[in-house]
């Protein structure tokens, strides 16, 4: 019988190797669903929480952070581009554009996760796909609200959770859970509150872990 798992998933929007890590981690979980019964549980981690409301373009902000060159940041987005196609994400060819504030985004996941897992997946695979798969500003009310219409959730509701700040201390509490738990990078995948597997990592390493530590608990 399948083992009951918990999974963590801890990323921000704004992560190209989350989104890599989510599908990675999927295809992983559809080929151990003989071993692995898993429920997930996408938690909040900002990369850029002062991240102002114009946004910063995005090989600028590379530069500034990390350092680097036009031509570097160029073939790191074909290498990402690559990864993704590999575990059936399409990123956008020219990349995202520009890098946004991603706080009222997980809030809307928040929200999305008090209705249950399977809304909870699909609002952040919507948003996903809405900022590296087309580019498209994941800080503006309009393509948020869009996501949750792919999602199948209640725009209305949704749109109420933006105009105030419904969720904002629970986003703010759980991050801080999350770095007082060590978390410094993203993706972090937490297995059952105490496996962590760091990173976008490729479907086989998902696979075998997931598997082990099934195992481990029968």
């Amino acid at each position: 019988m399948p083992v009951p798992m918990k999974i963590d998933f801890v990323s921000d929007i704004a992560c190209p190797w989350c989104a890599i890590g989510l599908a990675s981690l999927q295809q992983a979980l559809r080929h151990s669903a003989d071993a692995v019964q898993a429920t997930l549980h996408f938690q909040p981690f900002e990369l850029n929480p002062d991240m102002p409301p114009e946004g910063e373009d995005v090989d600028e902000h590379l530069a500034r952070k990390y350092g680097g060159t036009p031509e570097q940041f160029a073939r790191n987005r074909d290498a990402i581009r690559e990864r993704g196609a590999a575990v059936g994400f399409a990123f956008k060819p020219e990349g995202r554009g520009r890098i946004v504030n991603t706080f009222d985004a997980h809030r809307l996941l928040y929200w999305a996760g008090l209705q249950g897992a399977a809304a909870q997946l699909a609002l952040k695979q919507a948003l996903l796909q809405a900022y590296h798969g087309r580019g498209e500003r994941v800080d503006h009310v309009d393509v948020l609200l869009g996501a949750v219409r792919a999602a199948g959730l209640d725009e209305a509701a949704a749109r109420a959770v933006l105009a105030g700040d419904d969720h904002a201390a629970d986003v703010r509490a759980a991050e801080a859970e999350w770095q007082r738990a060590g978390i410094r990078a993203v993706p972090a995948v937490v297995i059952n509150d105490r496996h962590l597997i760091s990173g976008g990592q490729p479907p086989e390493v998902f696979e075998q872990a997931l598997r082990q530590i099934a195992q481990s608990a029968d």
